[in-house]
């Protein structure tokens, strides 16, 4: 007979890879079900996950492209600005799902054994298929652009998966300070107000002085951005386009790689040595 470690959550004697299947059909099935709910009994349903960031886009583009004339400091302002909006929209979504996963799945929590941090996980994975969704729409601003595919774009990938470190990161770091302290739910909104106008997602980083453009490069994100931003449009106009490497130096990319990492490991061991409680104190 198998015995399960209160603990760990690990069946004694089930072959690891059988523990693998496991946890990635439980995250298959939350995943999956988060996303079905997000958009359960509206009448437009998967629509809105196209429709939202849009919308902000063509608010933020007639105000600050239209109105403020960012639009004449590039033909590509436009697909920059909705690569920004839809990124950001990802390290939003996903952080803010993941901060209350633990919360709104109690009920698995307090009946069923398995690895916790699944559920988190699988939150972040529910945003990220609505930014599948929303990539399409910024793939058919960049054909309508005629912008040539090239092969360099094959490192948007990494950039991604870097980015999804340093989301999964803050997300368990939300997730396990949420379970003690429910403020966090409205410190985190309020964060993430500020966070949108302090990263490049609206204006060029060239606009900003030498020691905020440093300082907006310690993060990830906006080092994921610009990067996307330089693969996609100025491939061949890297100027146009400030890059974590331009402002902090050779190795300066470096520094918001070991951001991201950092956060991943100091969330999941919080995370870890918190989970043995969490449904005693959801």
């Amino acid at each position: 007979m198998s015995r399960v470690s209160s603990v760990g959550h690990r069946a004694v004697g089930v072959p690891w890879t059988r523990r693998a299947r496991q946890n990635l059909r439980i995250l298959q099935v939350i995943a999956g079900a988060e996303f079905k709910l997000k958009y359960a009994g509206s009448a437009l349903g998967y629509a809105w996950s196209v429709i939202k960031p849009l919308s902000l886009f063509t608010v933020m583009y007639l105000v600050f492209g239209r109105l403020f004339g960012l639009n004449e400091i590039s033909p590509y302002y436009g697909v920059s600005l909705l690569i920004g909006i839809v990124l950001f929209g990802f390290f939003s979504d996903a952080t803010s799902l993941g901060m209350t996963s633990l919360v709104a799945r109690q009920t698995l929590l307090q009946k069923l054994r398995f690895p916790r941090i699944v559920i988190p996980v699988a939150a972040t994975v529910t945003a990220g298929l609505t930014f599948a969704v929303n990539a399409v729409v910024v793939a058919g601003f960049v054909a309508w652009k005629q912008i040539t595919p090239q092969v360099d774009w094959l490192l948007i990938v990494p950039l991604l998966a870097e980015l999804y470190v340093f989301i999964l990161g803050i997300a368990l770091v939300l997730a396990t300070l949420l379970v003690r302290l429910r403020d966090i739910g409205q410190v985190w909104e309020l964060a993430l107000q500020v966070l949108f106008y302090a990263s490049p997602v609206i204006y060029p980083v060239g606009y900003l002085p030498p020691f905020a453009r440093n300082l907006v490069f310690v993060s990830p994100f906006s080092q994921v951005l610009q990067d996307i931003r330089a693969l996609v449009l100025y491939p061949d106009l890297p100027g146009n386009t400030i890059t974590a490497g331009d402002a902090l130096g050779e190795y300066g990319r470096l520094i918001p790689i070991a951001v991201a990492l950092g956060v991943f490991g100091l969330g999941l061991w919080l995370f870890r040595r918190n989970e043995q409680w969490f449904a005693e104190r959801v």
